[in-house]
């Protein structure tokens, strides 16, 4: 099997050379041994049954009758018998444009074994042909030909295009490769067409997928014109990568440049809004969309439901479900997840028979987010039997993804025995995700035994996560295993992993603060400091108690209650209360999943300061108002 060398980014002219100039020819990794007499079927036509069959006609010359006929195939049979008709009639090794076109209609039909048994025989072959094989073979997600194809290309001495490039590194892309990706990067500058926007969007995208965010951003800015798809592909890529404030500031500059954004580009904005969380950007982007006039179709349309949704709006991701007219499953699956996120299991239960009347079938993301709400809201026999019936009344596969939010809602429950024995009969591959739903059950309950054994499994499947570290060590910590607390950090620094910081944003007067634990950086550090200390002395007057069970440290009783006033989620709050009015709701959102004590001091402040606050932190939304959480005490 022909294998690629992975290269660095600093390619030598002789290493650029040796792999793209003209040498041996290296056959594919030929997936097509058998089907070297393809055009054996030419004697079998009249055999083929009816119904496969297009209608014959007399014998013709003109290739235009033929490309016409292709187009009217719906199978590969009748595309086999035009081919076969062409091979008769001699028009195949003498028409490049007929070639192609049956080369495109194979690929359309995903038949990439017949179509490059086409393209061995072709004696002519210009960039359409290299196009559509590469793109064929990259269609059917088969990467390692897709990649020698286009090697095979370039050592053709056909000029390569601004068609065939983006393809070749969508598939670097798809496949996370950024040593190949850079390697097709020197490419495009070795054929002149590292100016070409399409090309450049295409590498833009390639990096930020690829996590090389910085690499996207100098290519992007050192664009001599920047047309819309670059400016979406760049916003896309920072809301791809987690920094969706840099994502909404470009869409400011491009509007300040007068490049005027299409839907692709306001959905774009929106998913990036949704990841930020941010509700004033929400209503600028909202109101924007109305001022351009663009339609509320069900793409958009259901970018804005999980836009609002995420910013914790849940009546406007509402306003805007009901205003549409046209509603498709992803809609009805954004609305679904929506009231999962904010915990309101019920109505997300009461919106799946108005889908299923309204005649619009789920699909597995359908199920996904009818599970996710059932487990945040604690209904477990109502998980059951929904998932139970995904199969025997809706036809529809239960994959890993259904699973863990089986796990994840016994474990909830307490029915970790019932959880386990889920993951031990399952037929389907387990992942990552299903063992850290079962890991997180395990925090909950206090189960370690059975937090080892997810634990070992997790760590098998992903073990340059530090978070998997993190969440053991912290079940270690509640249970005073000191010295196994100590073990896991010792081996995280053996491996050089770090903990991921957590943080809170809020948005105060249009502008996002964000704070870390213990945080004295921000210019109102002296105020939040002093009114963290007011609302202590009023809130265990009224009965708060610090729950130092939180401090996952080895240290003295004091100082867990010192660690525990300076979370990043108490300083923000405090920062909201000091720098808005009074019963102005206050948003935050963590980056983690917010700890019980956190959650406890943000319901007796509701209270006290008479202000609804709303919390978005990693799994879900918390609604607190006058005391009392959404969630039930149930996260």
């Amino acid at each position: 099997m022909l294998k690629f060398k992975r290269h660095s980014f600093l390619l030598s002219a002789h290493e650029i050379h040796r792999l793209f100039s003209a040498s041996p020819a290296i056959s594919l990794v030929d997936p097509i041994t058998q089907h070297q007499t393809h055009l054996q079927t030419t004697t079998n036509i009249n055999t083929l049954q009816s119904e496969t069959s297009i209608p014959q006609s007399p014998p013709s010359l003109d290739p235009k009758h033929y490309i016409s006929q292709l187009f009217k195939c719906r199978n590969l049979n009748q595309i086999t018998q035009v081919h076969a008709q062409v091979a008769v009639n001699g028009l195949l090794l003498h028409n490049l444009a007929l070639a192609n076109k049956l080369l495109y209609i194979y690929v359309q039909h995903k038949a990439v074994i017949d179509a490059h048994s086409l393209f061995g025989v072709m004696t002519e072959k210009d960039p359409v042909s290299w196009s559509v094989m590469v793109g064929g073979f990259a269609r059917v997600c088969d990467y390692l030909n897709c990649f020698v194809t286009f090697r095979e290309y370039v050592r053709s001495g056909e000029c390569l295009d601004n068609y065939t490039l983006p393809l070749v590194i969508r598939a670097c892309r798809d496949t996370m490769d950024i040593n190949m990706g850079r390697l097709i990067h020197h490419v495009v500058h070795k054929f002149g067409l590292h100016s070409d926007p399409f090309v450049v969007a295409a590498l833009v995208d390639m990096y930020a997928k690829c996590g090389a965010i910085d690499d996207a951003k100098q290519l992007f800015d050192k664009m001599p014109e920047r047309d819309l798809v670059s400016w979406t592909v760049m916003i896309g890529a920072y809301a791809e990568c987690g920094n969706a404030n840099e994502s909404l500031a470009l869409f400011d500059r491009m509007r300040e440049e007068d490049v005027i954004p299409d839907k692709v580009a306001m959905v774009t904005v929106v998913n990036a809004c949704a990841k930020m969380g941010a509700m004033h950007k929400a209503g600028l982007v909202n109101e924007y969309i109305w001022r351009m006039n663009f339609s509320l179709d069900v793409i958009l349309g259901s970018a804005m439901i999980d836009m609002y949704a995420k910013c914790g709006n849940l009546d406007s991701a509402r306003e805007i479900f009901d205003k549409m007219r046209e509603k498709n499953v992803i809609t009805w699956s954004a609305m679904i997840a929506a009231y999962g996120y904010h915990g309101k299991g019920r109505e997300a239960l009461e919106l799946f028979p108005s889908m299923l009347t309204s005649g619009v079938l789920p699909n597995r993301i359908t199920f996904v987010s009818l599970l996710y709400a059932c487990s945040h809201a604690g209904l477990v026999d109502e998980g059951l039997r929904i998932f139970n019936s995904m199969w025997e009344d809706h036809f529809v596969r239960r994959d890993v993804k259904h699973y863990t939010c089986m796990v994840d809602l016994l474990g909830r429950a307490g029915r970790l025995n019932e959880a386990l024995n889920l993951v031990e009969d399952m037929s389907v591959e387990k992942d990552e995700g299903l063992w850290g739903a079962l890991l997180g059950a395990c925090r909950i309950h206090n189960r370690i035994e059975l937090a080892e054994k997810a634990a070992k499994s997790l760590l098998e499947l992903q073990s340059q996560n530090p978070g998997h570290y993190v969440l053991l060590s912290n079940i270690y910590a509640k249970a005073g295993r000191w010295e196994d607390v100590a073990k896991i950090r010792e081996l995280m620094t053996h491996r050089r992993l770090k903990k991921n910081p957590g943080w809170t944003w809020i948005e105060v007067d249009n502008k996002i603060h964000r704070f870390s634990v213990g945080d004295h950086t921000h210019g109102w550090s002296k105020e939040i400091y002093k009114m963290l200390e007011m609302l202590i002395e009023k809130l265990e007057l009224a009965g708060y108690v610090p729950d130092t069970n939180f401090v996952l440290h080895d240290v003295d009783e004091e100082l867990k209650q010192g660690m525990l006033y300076s979370h990043s989620e108490k300083l923000a709050i405090a920062f909201g209360l000091i720098s808005t009015s009074e019963g102005t709701p206050l948003r935050i959102t963590k980056n983690l999943r917010v700890c019980g004590d956190c959650h406890t001091f943000i319901k007796f402040v509701s209270a006290i300061a008479k202000r609804l606050i709303i919390v978005r932190d990693a799994n879900r939304f918390h609604h607190f108002e006058e005391g009392a959480c959404s969630c039930g005490d149930y996260w």
